[in-house]
């Protein structure tokens, strides 16, 4: 993976969208800000990381992907990848269904991902400082090209969507306290099926993640 490093961007997702869409770059390839104030989060909230956090984005392309992999569900599969390589330092780390990164009972990142002329554009938000905000951090400080090196290693694995499924079918029930935002409103999770796409079924009805 090529990596690009900045002082500052305003998001890195939008700047690699941009430049995927007018072929001034190509995946794969990843950028990296040392400060970015206008980060995109979910829901279209913005994402404001401190000086000394991690974000990154990355460019992929789908043919590069497990082919068993839902696109619907591709936020769970690049989030848990990213939870994969930070529970080696902290075992309180999980993914909550079906982008967010979990540190016990705090939000400390989360996945994005966007998706156009086949590639799969992610942009990646951890706090790895203090905060005095809701949010919580796991502290990695000047942890940030180990974190990269590991999380760009295990991407090239690809490993099956099936594979990492299992696993995260398993750990599902860490996110049984919270809710997730869907159409129908906020729901609490543990009021719900995951089903083997990644969907979730309530009252019938099966809920896609596309962020």
């Amino acid at each position: 993976m090529e990596i690009h490093y900045f002082d500052e961007l305003a998001s890195t997702q939008l700047y690699l969208i941009e430049a995927i869409k007018n072929n001034t770059l190509q995946a794969p390839i990843a950028v990296v800000a040392k400060s970015q104030p206008k980060g995109i989060g979910s829901r279209n909230n913005s994402w404001i990381a401190k000086k000394g956090d991690l974000t990154f984005s990355f460019a992929i392309a789908k043919e590069a992907l497990p082919k068993d992999l839902p696109m619907s569900s591709a936020s769970i599969y690049f989030g848990f990848l990213v939870k994969e390589v930070l529970q080696k330092y902290d075992k309180n780390i999980f993914l909550k269904w079906p982008n967010d990164i979990y540190r016990i009972d705090k939000k400390i990142g989360g996945v994005v991902t966007y998706f156009t002329k086949g590639t799969f554009i992610v942009g990646v938000g951890l706090n790895l400082i203090r905060r005095n905000d809701e949010f919580g951090f796991i502290e990695l400080q000047d942890a940030h090209k180990l974190i990269l090196e590991q999380y760009f290693l295990l991407l090239k694995k690809a490993p099956l969507w099936q594979e990492i499924f299992n696993k995260f079918r398993v750990e599902f029930r860490n996110s049984f306290n919270f809710s997730v935002h869907t159409k129908k409103g906020i729901i609490k999770l543990h009021d719900t099926t995951l089903c083997e796409d990644g969907s979730l079924l309530i009252d019938n009805e099966r809920i896609y993640s596309l962020r």
